[in-house]
């Protein structure tokens, strides 16, 4: 069966069917003796029915426009069920006594998780929670996985029903099941127990803007109301976490964002003390503390963009007394560390790839980088709790093997396979091929991509190819595989992944270069990779798709006004949009804490920088490409509206209707989507059938 055509489009959206158009009521926004005009404002309104019927309106649109497409939609939803095994265990990891894993159960959607006493062999399984049972009457669940107290008797976690990262805590008696110490407030989800289990330590978020700034102290049988402040984060910038050594002797309360962090800390087992500063913050001077055999270890951007380990006595910990323990390397950045008896284990990256470093106490320059078979991958360190070992656990992934875990013996290096996560049907992995390269931007800069494909894709520009790429807060996109983007392979695509400037995929610099003043450079990264594969004949503009969310939607949003003739279409799933509107309104969540990402509107310069490459505000009478808008209604990160603006401006102005122009919002859910791990495949399928439909030639 065909799919639709460049013709049976203009059909669709023109004659058929009706495009949504929402009602304009014109806003002024004003700001540096600027004004902005944005008609659409009134759809921030949550709780007005036309705002609703609006969207469903919407959605309405999009079904009916699909239907060519809605039995393909169904059977890649099939298809990506059933390479699931869906009665599956993780690998347990022990601690304290006990051996911890999730399962899930055949047909339900979401985790349980259970341990067993490591002592006996044969003994049985305790459900510390079943999320099946808490989920039953609700449209969205996402849970916060149960800390366990130092004996063992209770769980503390923390659920979300709506959607928006509105999590409440509550406690299980795991001795006899009973769940109580309900009506928290909202918590941001870590939790330190005291050493004699009495109580334990919370953080929370602001009701409005969800900013994390206040840890509590809670004492079991006391209500929440009655909780002692231990710390708050006055600063609007920034944000309160907490954490925890090793041993469970300190606990750590960090506080700050990209630019500056400063530390306090508690010994625990003096809990009801006061936390103690470690180094007051400092602009642009960043660190982070942790502690192992009456040591610190503090990694810091000190003189060192790419960090540096830094150790002082917990007696002398004053600044002046910190040592050099890791030195700092311009070509390796220093991410994270785990702490054992006989090693320390480094977190670094290089040349765009993750990379586990092994150093033994006894000899710092004996150190080793543990190897793995695939060009470009995904590895990061497990749940290592125990110091009195010399095993590291680990998971793996590439772009062609399953989320892999297992045991590395650091004496050995010896690396032991404990489970691939299998995938049902003809799956070999063996059968798909992956690059990793590195392009040319438009300044010179290196761009590294990673791409899979089917072993027998031909470099004839024949082929379709989807361009992912997400570059803002420095957080990387390692190449993991995905069994759903089988489907996608299978029917002769190709995937890449862009690692564009804004992450950290190349170093901290590599961050830098992406944010700010220098955020167009993350676009061009883009569009720079996107010319390549058409180029390098991957792939052609007819056949080329892109695809990112939330800050990676913003990444699209700009595309889709530079460059749309690259593309045959464009999907953003709760795309950041709408930036200088939203980062002007410090009262919707999460917006004053990334002023050091965006810019601070209120500064002139900071304001213009936004509004050059704003999507919303750039959009002009032009045609434009194929567009597929995903949001979530209870959506905390990117509003709705931002999308829902979007794409009623994009309809208003487009001079081109032969263009598909599509908005998706799932009224239960939010930033992350659907929660259980079926319902999501669904908007997946939606994604893929999207695609698909648009490649006339193809086949479904």
């Amino acid at each position: 069966m065909k799919l639709f055509s460049e013709s049976e489009i203009s059909k669709l959206s023109n004659q058929e069917f009706t495009e949504p158009i929402a009602k304009e009521i014109v806003k002024e926004l004003t700001a540096h003796e600027d004004t902005r005009m944005d008609h659409y404002y009134w759809l921030n309104e949550r709780e007005n029915p036309e705002v609703i019927s609006y969207l469903k309106e919407e959605n309405d649109y999009l079904e009916k426009v699909l239907t060519p497409v809605k039995d393909l939609r169904e059977k890649l939803y099939s298809e990506m069920v059933s390479r699931i095994q869906q009665d599956d265990n993780s690998v347990p990891y022990n601690f304290n006594g006990y051996a911890y894993y999730t399962r899930h159960e055949s047909g339900k959607e979401y985790e349980i998780y259970c341990r067993k006493k490591i002592k006996f062999s044969d003994s049985n399984e305790e459900i510390i929670l079943d999320v099946n049972e808490l989920a039953k009457d609700t449209k969205y669940c996402n849970v916060i996985p149960p800390r366990i107290s130092p004996d063992n008797k209770m769980a503390v976690f923390a659920m979300d029903t709506t959607g928006r990262n509105l999590h409440y805590a509550f406690v299980k008696n795991l001795e006899t099941n009973e769940i109580f110490e309900q009506q928290s407030p909202v918590v941001a989800g870590s939790f330190i127990w005291s050493p004699d289990s009495k109580g334990f330590f919370y953080d929370t978020k602001d009701q409005h803007t969800l900013r994390t700034d206040k840890i509590w102290l809670h004492l079991l049988g006391n209500k929440f109301n009655q909780d002692a402040l231990v710390y708050e984060e006055f600063d609007e910038t920034s944000y309160a976490h907490l954490s925890a050594s090793k041993d469970l002797k300190y606990l750590f309360i960090h506080s700050g964002y990209t630019e500056n962090v400063e530390c306090h800390f508690i010994l625990l087992d003096q809990y009801l003390s006061k936390p103690i500063l470690f180094r007051k913050r400092e602009l642009d001077f960043y660190y982070t503390v942790d502690y192992y055999n009456g040591n610190f270890f503090i990694l810091t951007n000190d003189n060192a963009a790419n960090f540096k380990l830094m150790v002082a006595k917990t007696e002398t910990f004053a600044y002046s007394h910190w040592q050099e323990l890791i030195p700092h390397n311009e070509d390796v950045l220093l991410e994270d560390l785990e702490l054992f008896k006989n090693y320390l284990v480094l977190y670094e990256r290089k040349d765009g790839l993750n990379q586990l470093h092994v150093i033994p106490w006894h000899d710092m320059n004996a150190g080793h980088y543990i190897q793995f078979r695939d060009a470009s991958y995904n590895c990061w360190l497990g749940a290592n709790k125990e110091f009195e070992t010399d095993i590291l656990r680990l998971h793996y992934t590439s772009l062609t093997t399953p989320k892999s875990t297992y045991d590395y013996w650091m004496p050995q290096r010896e690396l032991k396979l404990l489970k691939e996560n299998l995938v049902l049907g003809n799956f070999d992995k063996e059968n798909y091929s992956s690059e990793y390269l590195q392009i040319k931007s438009w300044d010179g800069v290196l761009i590294p991509v990673s791409m899979v494909y089917k072993k027998g894709f031909k470099k004839d520009g024949k082929s379709p190819a989807l361009l992912y790429a997400y570059g803002s807060y420095g957080i990387p996109v390692d190449a993991s595989f995905s069994s759903n983007l089988l489907s996608l392979l299978d029917r002769g695509f190709l995937f890449a992944i862009a690692h564009v400037r804004g992450g950290k995929e190349k170093g901290w610099k590599w961050y830098e270069e992406g944010k700010m003043f220098k955020k167009m450079n993350s676009f061009h990264d883009f569009i720079d990779c996107a010319e390549f594969l058409i180029r390098d004949k991957y792939t052609t503009s007819d056949r080329l798709f892109g695809r990112g969310g939330s800050a990676g939607g913003l990444l699209m949003g700009v595309v889709f006004n530079l460059r749309p003739d690259l593309f045959k279409g464009l999907l953003a799933h709760v795309p950041f949009v709408d930036v200088v509107t939203t980062m002007s309104d410090p009262t919707i969540p999460l917006t004053t804490g990334e002023y050091t990402e965006w810019g601070n509107p209120n500064m002139k310069a900071e304001y213009e920088c936004m509004k050059s490459y704003s999507p919303i505000d750039n959009i002009t009478a032009k045609r434009y490409t194929n567009l597929l808008v995903t949001t979530g209604f209870s959506d905390s990160q990117v509003q709705y509206w931002e999308p829902a603006k979007w794409v009623a401006k994009i309809r208003k102005l487009r001079t081109h209707k032969e263009d598909l122009i599509l908005f998706y919002t799932n009224l239960d859910a939010g930033h992350g989507g659907a929660s259980g791990r079926f319902e999501r495949l669904r908007e997946i399928a939606l994604e893929y059938s999207f695609m698909l439909g648009l490649l006339a030639d193809y086949e479904n």
